[in-house]
């Protein structure tokens, strides 16, 4: 099975500003430029998956009014993580504290007071499971985090302890990356 990991485009929030789990747009141009982009290389029959955060189902929207052989479904677990509190706020006014204590338990500790990052790692194994077990080629429409936890689990780490274990990388808005499962 071939996996490829779709980012949204460029959402319209101020730089800066922690939103995981916030219902944000993305730039219409640069959304319609990689379902453009997408639509192009996407091969015929693959499942198209998005989040339902409006910035990757817009993407999917337009993916599929370019190739309506793409219908896609959607799935709460590739939404991004909720960072509580946090959300909406800028990273640089999060206190240090909290942030010590995320990296103190990184997999345990609910930065924010939402969700852990084993728990956010546990909806993503469930979707990843889920896609094996189909067997056909599939392209998530999702979020930096979940393509950082699913590159892990590619590699095939399905827990992360340490803030260091978790990818920096992922794919520039409105790119892709491309896994073997």
């Amino acid at each position: 099975m071939k996996l490829w990991l779709v980012r949204h485009a460029q959402p319209l929030i101020a730089p800066g500003v922690c939103y995981g789990a916030t219902d944000v747009a993305a730039d219409d141009q640069a959304t319609q430029q990689a379902a453009h982009a997408l639509a192009q290389m996407l091969p015929k029959d693959v499942s198209v998956i998005s989040s339902p955060l409006q910035r990757c189902g817009r993407l999917a929207n337009c993916l599929q009014e370019l190739r309506p052989d793409l219908a896609y479904k959607i799935d709460t677990r590739l939404s991004e993580m909720d960072f509580g509190c946090w959300e909406g706020q800028r990273w640089d006014a999060i206190p240090q504290a909290d942030y010590d204590g995320w990296m103190a338990d990184f997999a345990g500790h609910r930065f924010g007071g939402e969700m852990s990052v084993f728990e956010f790692m546990q909806r993503v194994v469930s979707a990843w499971d889920e896609a094996q077990c189909a067997g056909c080629d599939v392209a998530w429409i999702t979020h930096a985090g979940v393509i950082r936890a699913a590159t892990l689990i590619a590699q095939g780490a399905r827990r992360v302890q340490q803030a260091a274990q978790w990818p920096r990388d992922a794919p520039a808005f409105g790119r892709w990356c491309e896994l073997k499962a």
